[in-house]
């Protein structure tokens, strides 16, 4: 079984100690690509520094996670584009970057504005995104369709994951209405309160899933509580088995195709 951990920040403090056994533990557990989505201005050399040591197994993304637009965004985000403009830029997509208003409120119009800017980049320079919502929902969807609107009519397709989905049904198709994104699913499908089982068994095909873990975030059960881990995602994959009633390499091929599908860059 081989399969893709699409949205892992090992390039963290958390694993600074052990980061060799813990993608030895990601082989042997059968991943053999993880996608690492950056989240500020100083996340971008450790993740840079980590990708060029394993190149072909880890690949980086670029972007300003909504938690951490702080007062300096409007400097950081054009530092990040220069980035973008470099012909040979390593990164395979725009993420994290979304909305959250979960704890704090105080950036409302800011988050959103960002998030737009970077929505736009994902068409300028012809790249999917990786979207992070709480508590944002209706927000995101509509600057979504309203950046579709305006700027994809003449440029690049958008495309993308919706990264750690753990919302309602309702929610799910509205998502799926996106015809070029996926759902990311992860840790929280093990729960044993999770409501997702039955939305992704009643409107979700596996077609439109890749798996994540958010590691070192959403350790699935029976870890729940530790540090996360890309090894670990053969928990997600076991539990999307048993909804979709079908076999764990079936869920590894059929996740890792739409995988490589959204992110053209990942040969």
């Amino acid at each position: 079984m081989n399969c893709i951990d699409t949205h892992s920040h090992l390039y963290g403090e958390e694993f600074a100690e052990d980061i060799d056994e813990v993608l030895e533990r990601a082989r042997a557990a059968g991943v053999d690509k993880i996608f690492l989505p950056n989240i500020n201005a100083q996340s971008i050399a450790p993740m840079l520094a980590l990708t060029d040591r394993h190149p072909g197994f880890l690949y980086p993304m670029i972007g300003l996670h909504p938690e951490d637009l702080g007062t300096t965004w409007q400097e950081v985000l054009p530092q990040m584009e220069t980035l973008l403009e470099q012909p040979d830029h390593p990164f395979i997509a725009i993420g994290e970057i979304g909305l959250d208003y979960y704890w704090d409120r105080s950036l409302f119009h800011e988050q959103q504005e960002a998030f737009a800017r970077q929505v736009q980049w994902a068409m300028k320079y012809e790249l999917p995104l990786m979207i992070h919502t709480r508590s944002a929902h209706r927000e995101m969807v509509d600057i979504l369709k309203e950046q579709i609107v305006h700027h994809q009519p003449s440029g690049h397709h958008l495309s993308g994951v919706f990264h750690c989905f753990g919302g309602t049904a309702d929610e799910a198709e509205e998502l799926l209405g996106f015809d070029d994104f996926m759902l990311g699913i992860g840790g929280i499908v093990t729960f044993k309160k999770s409501p997702l089982p039955e939305v992704l068994r009643s409107v979700v095909p596996l077609t439109r899933i890749v798996l994540e873990t958010d590691s070192p975030y959403l350790a699935p059960v029976p870890h729940r509580g530790k540090r996360n881990e890309s090894a670990f995602i053969i928990e997600v994959v076991k539990r999307l088995a048993e909804i979709y009633d079908t076999d764990v390499a079936k869920v590894a091929e059929i996740t890792s195709s739409n995988a490589r599908k959204t992110f053209p860059k990942v040969q």
